[in-house]
Formats: structure tokens, sequence, C-alpha cells
């Protein structure tokens, strides 16, 4: 339902030529992390991130609700794809984003994403797409192993 609800919204923002989505089946590849938020069962927002073999992670497929926006639920899928792909190596974080969607840049330039090149194979030439990157610390998150 929120891929569905996300889909909508960026075919109405953008024309095909400038969406770069995933599909449902591309969320299911073993480099993939998708996260949903849920309150009392209901999933309110999600986001994903993509390892690009080993050399960054790319954040995909964020959304929130618009009833829930403000919440800073956003922030906080941003921040645990952040935890875990720093617990996966990952020291560079990327993301393809529009210009369509003040929202969405707003909350990665407060959480300390930065604008960059263009990488991957985007189109270099899409006045609609914004690039974005941000460099994680050099040492991984990792939980203390369970004492059983």
């Amino acid at each position: 339902m929120l891929i569905e609800q996300l889909d909508g919204y960026l075919t109405k923002l953008y024309p095909a030529e400038s969406n770069y989505l995933l599909s449902i089946d591309d969320l299911k590849h073993p480099n993939v992390i998708f996260l949903t938020a849920r309150l009392d069962g209901k999933a309110l927002g999600c986001g994903a991130f993509v390892d690009h073999q080993g050399e960054y992670a790319e954040i995909k497929r964020m959304f929130v609700l618009p009833e829930h926006r403000g919440q800073k639920i956003g922030l906080q899928i941003l921040k645990e794809l952040e935890r875990r792909a720093q617990y996966a190596g990952l020291a560079l974080i990327k993301i393809e984003t529009g210009i369509l969607q003040p929202e969405a840049l707003k909350l990665y330039e407060q959480a300390g994403y930065h604008r960059c090149d263009p990488f991957g194979s985007y189109s270099r030439d899409d006045p609609l797409i914004v690039f974005m990157e941000k460099w994680l610390e050099d040492n991984p998150v990792r939980p203390a192993p369970e004492i059983v």
C-alpha cells in the first residue's frame, strides 16, 4: 500500500524518464534493506537502502503517509537505515531525489546530507534530479554479542 501511494505521488510530480522507482521485486533482493514504520500494526512510512557492492548505500523508497508527516517518522526511518548501513560496513550513503519534493530535501539536509555529483546510472542531464550524499562515521556500530 505504501509503495502504491508513493508511486502514485511520484508519477504525478515527474515524467517517467525522471522516475527511478524500485519495484516490489527489486526490494526483495539480498542487497536491499527495506523498513516500515508502524503504529498499532498500521504501516505509516517506509524506506530502503541498496548496497552497491560495498561501495555505498543508496537510499530508496522513502515515504510517509501524508496524514503522518511532521511527526519525525521519516527521520526515524532514515536514521535506522543509516545505522543498518553502518553496521553492514558501508561508510557512504547516497540519495537521488527530486526538486519538486521540498520536504524530502529539507529532511536530508537537516540529517547532514550534502549535494553531490550524479552517481550510478542516473541521467546526468535531468534538471529535476538532486543528488546528495553523507559520510558516516568510520567505525561501524555493532551491537555487543548476546551471551547465552
